[in-house]
């Protein structure tokens, strides 16, 4: 694949789908595009505006657009675009001029040459000018979720789930409540509130042995009749220097949608930190997409800091958005420079906001599921708001065994992309599972925070042919189940009439007695294999803290964080605790708070608590 500028490239990509249109080919729109332009008239997206919500009333229609599945756009290439530059100086820019409405649009179509620098293309060629305005209502699209149901042990013992460590989530529900309103309650995935934050769980000591397991149980603050389980997995840390060589490529969305300060703008800055960073033994592609796709620099050295940079500066957008063709491209790019043991892997960049080419969701997931086969992992960042497709990124990621976030701030992208690079780009462990089997002498009900699209059968976990979560170097995972010990009061589920019918699971089971409250067990594939490797550790009654307050901190942070996302997601299980409760608690088990983590969590509890009080 030749490279080309990217302002030709952009262009072309973002000219497809508007050409075709007006009743240009494909072919056409590419090789026939008549270089004049600079006087149409711009139109900017509208800004979204938002009706105020409280917890109480919050729920509304989101609406979605119903797009109606267009011919896949043309792939851009460099045999496809003229060279209107003679020196270099000069650079090769694609125009068009004003064109009529479809009806009155004329046969011939004129070509010209031109040698415009590429420094005066945004004033002679405003290529916005094909951003269709956003309807003024808010489409951001969500997956449903319902809470865990509780469950009775005696029949139900066991809990099985995959791993979770994207924290998309969390910052996506910082920027509702930052922008002055709470978030929907299908934005808050309560287990990726809790994953945002570091606990300094203890290290294992060999890659062999990547993970160690840590649990902790204390009273429930918002349920004086229930205990919490905290269950915290830490995987083996890797420094950035002794990384392998990395193999990326950046999929970066130049449509239209992405035209905002808070899309493109801080898209641009994100991918400089992590180009920063890059070493020479690094490869960067970079790849842009609009109404087509087209390569913008291939393998190239991550010591050429400047070209990238450079390269990353010129993005602009205009025109729809055919995420599909772009993730195509992506995946063979990353093939053509694959790195045998190295980090190989697809950044995906965007609002999720694909509007032509494969836009039905099944196509794309599955499309993704397949290439993940390759060894290419694919990460997904998110951007943007009020057409913002958070279901589509948690699932990009999760079948394409990567990572999702979701980028608010430029902090929020230093934080993914350069103080946890190794856990965002290395991965340490695949297929990861957790199954939890609760003891039925000493527990009577439990249910899992969180977790919800995560959920296995009981079968899965032995099973190796079952996809699960990936872990990266150095991350942590956290899981919290409520759980009502046997003989207390405040029982959700009425123990069953039929004696014969409760605890068949302790007959003839030597453990089940009172010394253990449960079992935890944890499977996970290294890179490569193909066979899975177990862990386990048992959870003894000993360890049971008297009451929350003699709870460590991390244990008392990660149920204040808890209980902050099952307020937002409609608090069916938190009785009387409030936000301002929920703040007392995370004041209380700060810590020390190296990077301000936790007190720009409360700040946001605080600032939840007054949004809720104006409703």
């Amino acid at each position: 694949m030749k490279q080309f500028t990217v302002q030709a490239l952009v262009i072309a990509v973002s000219s497809v789908v508007y050409l075709t249109a007006c009743g240009v080919g494909p072919q056409e729109s590419v090789d026939s595009i008549p270089l004049a332009g600079g006087n149409e008239t711009e139109v900017n997206e509208k800004p979204i505006k938002y009706a105020k919500n409280t917890l109480k009333d919050r729920d509304r229609r989101i609406t979605h657009p119903q797009t109606k599945e267009m011919e896949e756009s043309v792939l851009v290439s460099a045999e496809r675009i003229d060279q209107f530059s003679d020196d270099a100086t000069s650079a090769a820019v694609l125009g068009r001029g004003v064109l009529p409405a479809p009806g009155k649009m004329e046969k011939k179509l004129v070509r010209a040459k031109s040698k415009i620098a590429v420094s005066q293309l945004s004033s002679v060629m405003p290529y916005q000018s094909v951003i269709i305005a956003t309807e003024d209502v808010d489409r951001e699209n969500y997956q449903s979720i319902a809470s865990n149901p509780v469950h009775l042990v005696v029949e139900n013992p066991v809990s099985t789930f995959s791993i979770d460590v994207d924290t998309g989530s969390y910052s996506n529900v910082r920027r509702f409540i930052n922008g002055g309103r709470l978030p929907q309650k299908n934005a808050v995935r309560v287990e990726e509130l809790v994953n945002y934050f570091n606990y300094d769980y203890p290290q294992p000591d060999s890659k062999e042995s990547p993970f160690l397991i840590t649990t902790e149980v204390a009273p429930s603050p918002w349920n004086n009749t229930s205990q919490l389980l905290h269950i915290g997995i830490k995987g083996y840390d890797i420094d950035r220097t002794a990384l392998p060589n990395a193999n990326l490529v950046f999929l970066v969305d130049v449509s239209g949608s992405m035209n905002s300060p808070q899309k493109l703008g801080l898209l641009k800055q994100s991918l400089k930190l992590i180009t920063q960073k890059m070493r020479p033994e690094d490869r960067i592609s970079i790849v842009v997409y609009a109404g087509a796709s087209g390569v913008v620099l291939e393998g190239m050295s991550g010591s050429d800091k400047a070209k990238i940079n450079h390269a990353i500066d010129q993005f602009q957008a205009g025109g729809s958005t055919n995420g599909g063709a772009g993730i195509k491209l992506a995946y063979q790019l990353a093939e053509n420079y694959f790195i045998d043991g190295g980090i190989n892997r697809v950044l995906l960049a965007t609002d999720g906001d694909f509007n032509v080419g494969a836009v039905n969701f099944e196509a794309l997931i599955d499309m993704v599921e397949k290439r993940r086969k390759t060894g290419i992992s694919l990460t997904t960042l998110g951007f943007g708001q009020g057409n913002y497709n958070d279901q589509l990124m948690e699932q990009l990621a999760d079948k394409g065994n990567g990572n999702y976030a979701y980028i608010d701030t430029l902090q929020e992208a230093r934080k993914v992309l350069v103080e946890q690079m190794s856990s965002t780009l290395f991965t340490i462990a695949k297929d990861v599972k957790i199954q939890v089997e609760f003891n039925p002498t000493v527990v009577q009900e439990y249910r899992l925070i969180g977790y919800e699209n995560r959920a296995l059968k009981r079968e899965d976990f032995n099973n190796d042919k079952i996809d699960a979560g990936e872990v990266g170097a150095g991350h942590s995972v956290t899981a919290l189940y409520e759980i009502t010990l046997k003989g207390r009061t405040g029982n959700l589920i009425d123990p069953l009439r039929y004696a014969d019918n409760r605890g068949h699971e302790v007959k003839g089971t030597s453990l089940a007695n009172e010394a253990e409250l449960a079992f935890v067990k944890l499977r996970y594939k290294k890179p490569g294999q193909h066979t899975s490797q177990l862990m386990t550790k048992p959870v003894a009654m000993a360890a049971m803290n008297e009451s929350f307050d003699n709870a460590s901190d991390r244990f008392k942070f990660s149920a204040a964080v808890a209980g902050f996302g099952q307020i937002l997601s409609g608090g069916k299980y938190t009785q009387s605790l409030t936000l301002e409760g929920v703040e007392k608690m995370g004041v209380a088990s700060k810590g020390m708070d190296k990077w301000g983590y936790r007190s720009e969590f409360v700040n946001l509890v605080r600032l939840a608590s007054a949004l809720d009080s104006k409703g």
